[in-house]
């Protein structure tokens, strides 16, 4: 207990936020690519000494549960009870420990069997019969976990591990989810789209906030987020100012944005008055909402599975930190079984976002898919939470 709570002391102190954003940092994929067909790869960045090794820490390093509540003016629980499911590939032995340390260091509630807010099962449903460890895998579900206990501390966190990282599988999972109440489902992986997509129907539950993350290899479309019935979570470089208040955002340069190659747009899309600068035409537009997402500027996660060598306080950024965060972020607004579905919610109220309007993620042949400026674009969508107002 005593280092517990000399880590959650350090933790204050590590955590003062200057008012600009920090210089680039190095990092690494955590689940190096390319993806196999049918597949998807995790999309955590982890920061990395120059020598391409995962800085480690012995204090958490990265922004925590006050930063991004405090930055996007967040309440400090749902108004009902919510669950949000994690979808990710493989085990985590770790997890339960690791969202319990996190947890202590930053003065969230302990997960136990008076407070049983954390559940694991595999992709069947079952708590047991866990799919082989796999060390990357393990500090994605860490960071996914911890930052949606980390954006809505009363809500129940439901781990669904898939047995692979096939489509096949990761799909299973997100049925279970579903199947098993979940309110939101964070999916932080993608890989390439390819002609059958749209007959998959893992990722349509309406009344379900389905989040899935955009891809970190800039300007390009992913699966699933080219999904039309999830909301497609775009990354920006969250810059904090006094107080942790927010300072401003710009494009996070990983970002995915995009056309998807196949999958048509929905109606609350072409409405929007600045589609027909998209040059999608009926194709599905990526993203439709952003967070957070530059390792630079990422979370402070704590995983104990070992990844490449080492263990402890990881700063993990990416996408796949965006996909719970806005998760979270549609489980304090408590707003998503009332909608079939959830993104028509932020398109409605886009006004109550932040908007972002200036970076890049690369070059297009339509800028507005790959540029941040004013209204929709690419990279961040309709903006970044400003209370739930858009949720």
């Amino acid at each position: 207990m005593r280092k517990l709570l000399l880590c959650a002391l350090t933790g204050l102190a590590v955590l003062a936020v200057p008012a600009t954003a920090p210089a680039d940092q190095s990092h690494r994929p955590v689940c190096p690519g390319p993806a196999n067909a049918g597949a998807a790869l995790c999309h955590a960045h982890v920061v990395t000494d120059a020598r391409g090794t995962p800085h480690v820490t012995p204090a958490p390093a990265g922004y925590g549960p006050a930063q991004f509540r405090t930055a996007y003016s967040l309440p400090s629980g749902a108004p009902a009870p919510q669950t949000i499911a994690i979808v990710d590939a493989y085990d985590s032995p770790s997890i339960a420990a690791d969202l319990n340390a996190y947890s202590a260091a930053f003065g969230l509630p302990q997960c136990t069997t008076a407070n049983p807010c954390f559940r694991k099962v595999n992709q069947n449903g079952v708590a047991g019969s866990y799919p082989r460890k796999d060390a990357g895998w393990a500090l994605e579900i860490a960071l996914d976990v911890e930052v949606a206990h980390a954006i809505c501390p009363n809500c129940t966190i439901l781990l669904v591990e898939a047995g692979s990282n096939s489509f096949s599988n990761l799909t299973a999972a997100v049925n279970t989810a579903a199947r098993l109440g979940a309110t939101q489902i964070s999916n932080s992986y993608g890989g390439g789209e390819w002609s059958g997509e749209t007959s998959v129907t893992a990722y349509n539950h309406p009344g379900i906030a389905i989040t899935a993350s955009s891809g970190d290899n800039g300007y390009g479309a992913e699966f699933p987020a080219a999904d039309p019935h999830v909301v497609a979570v775009g990354g920006t470089t969250l810059t904090l100012g006094a107080g942790d208040a927010w300072a401003g955002e710009t494009v996070w340069s990983g970002a995915g944005s995009g056309c998807s190659a196949y999958a048509s747009a929905q109606a609350w899309q072409t409405s929007l008055g600045a589609w027909s600068l998209t040059g999608c035409g009926t194709k599905r537009a990526i993203a439709d909402v952003a967070a957070d997402a530059d390792p630079a500027t990422g979370a402070a996660v704590y995983d104990t599975t070992t990844y490449q060598g080492r263990s402890g306080w990881f700063k993990v950024g990416g996408t796949s930190l965006s996909a719970p965060l806005i998760a979270g972020v549609y489980a304090l607004a408590g707003n998503a079984a009332g909608a079939a579905y959830p993104a028509t919610l932020t398109y409605a109220n886009r006004s109550a976002l932040h908007d972002v309007t200036s970076g890049s993620n690369g070059t297009c042949s339509y800028v507005r898919m790959c540029k941040g400026l004013a209204g929709y674009d690419g990279p961040t969508g309709l903006g970044t939470p400003n209370g739930v107002g858009g949720f």
